[in-house]
């Protein structure tokens, strides 16, 4: 409640990675998870005489997968955030770079009591965390050392890293249910007593450690294009920033027209009807998807969807080590995300109005899928076999940037 006065205390604190983890973000950050599961699975969710809960089961998957990412995130943030100090004149500080991370989320963890409350659960939650921005921004130049001048710049692009860092997280999250177990449990078993961490280069900590290193070398740019005052190159040094902040580094979506060849005329002996493809990009980063609508006229239609993930390829990568598995059965259907051949696939089935989808993740990088009515999900997935998958896989590295 009193930061200003707070922050220093924090800053003189001899603390450790382990004991930030054991006595405070082990127990705070549970807080959203258990409350996410209290409205999820026993009060649920009601509107227009609609009530809807989640299965308990689901529920609780939901939240250990919930809480697990969240430990794996300020770590991670933390990393960037001491990455980034000398880009803002700030000095670099693994612990107190966790210390700032861990305190400025406290805000955002309590108010996910605020979960359980009806309608302005949302509102409690959105204040937190606009209280964390401004803890952060308080923070930042006392454990930091990062001139007042900068803080608003620093604090912006921390935030904007973390949003960035949460959403495509929880992308993945969303479809493998076992990767936040094994993370958070290579997360927690690597802490020891001492400052520093025992990190296994092949795991994901390991991956979350090469990171940091990228996030340094892009810092670095950062500065120097700072300096210049070149908008250009700050723009595109920022770019470099978020790349190496998601795993992948700065890369060049593929263009429309090199996504084209992979939408055909025909799928599944159904025409197509409708077609588009469109590259999106900003400060340094782009993202690339095709999509197509094919029809019998009846019916009958299937939607066909191509993306190229650019620069988030990283966390598609990490989910590519991960332990993987997850089945769910309906009375009319299934929903089940697996591993083949060393590929991510997930796939979708109702039997009531005989719909689905499958999707299939190539290179740690592009992701086709193909939506819609069929006889079954084997028309499903041999439209998507009917694909050019090997030749579109075989692009993963094209437009990856090097240094």
């Amino acid at each position: 409640m009193t930061p200003k006065t707070e922050w220093p205390v924090i800053d003189a604190e001899p603390t450790t990675v382990a004991d930030l983890y054991k006595n405070y973000i082990l127990i705070l950050a549970a807080i959203p998870a258990v409350f996410g599961f209290i409205k999820s699975s026993l009060i649920g969710y009601g509107a227009f005489g609609i009530h809807v809960r989640v299965p308990i089961g689901s529920g609780i998957a939901s939240a250990i997968i919930a809480y697990a990412l969240t430990l794996v995130l300020v770590y991670v943030l933390a990393l960037i955030i001491d990455a980034l100090a000398p880009s803002f004149g700030g000095q670099k500080n693994q612990i107190q770079a966790l210390k700032v991370t861990t305190y400025a989320y406290t805000a955002s963890w309590i108010a996910g009591i605020g979960l359980i409350v009806p309608a302005l659960g949302w509102l409690i939650a959105l204040a937190g965390g606009i209280y964390g921005i401004y803890l952060l921004y308080l923070g930042l130049p006392v454990l930091m050392k990062a001139p007042q001048e900068k803080a608003g710049a620093y604090t912006a692009v921390s935030v904007i890293i973390a949003v960035v860092l949460g959403w495509i997280i929880g992308m993945v999250a969303a479809g493998v249910a076992g990767t936040g177990a094994m993370m958070s449990g290579a997360a927690l078993g690597n802490l020891h007593s001492s400052s520093s961490v025992t990190i296994d280069k092949d795991g994901p900590l390991g991956k979350i450690q090469a990171w940091g290193e990228h996030m340094e070398a892009a810092g670095k740019k950062l500065e120097a294009a700072q300096k210049s005052g070149d908008t250009d190159a700050q723009s595109q040094a920022l770019g470099a920033v978020l790349g190496a902040a998601m795993g992948g580094g700065q890369v060049e979506a593929l263009s429309p027209d090199a996504l084209k060849p992979f939408v055909p005329e025909t799928l599944a002996g159904l025409t197509r009807t409708r077609f588009s493809a469109e590259r999106k990009g900003a400060m340094g980063m782009q993202v690339s998807e095709a999509t197509a609508t094919y029809s019998d006229g009846g019916d009958h239609s299937l939607h066909l969807e191509i993306s190229d993930l650019g620069s988030a390829k990283g966390f598609l990568a990490l989910a590519g080590f991960a332990a993987i598995g997850n089945e769910k059965q309906t009375d009319h259907g299934y929903e089940k995300t697996y591993k083949q051949n060393g590929r991510l696939i997930n796939e979708k089935w109702d039997s009531s109005d005989n719909s689905g989808e499958y999707g299939i993740v190539l290179g740690d990088r592009f992701m086709v899928k193909v939506s819609g009515n069929a006889a079954s999900i084997d028309q499903l997935k041999a439209a998507v076999a009917s694909i050019d998958l090997a030749r579109l896989e075989a692009l993963r590295n094209q437009g990856v940037k090097q240094g």
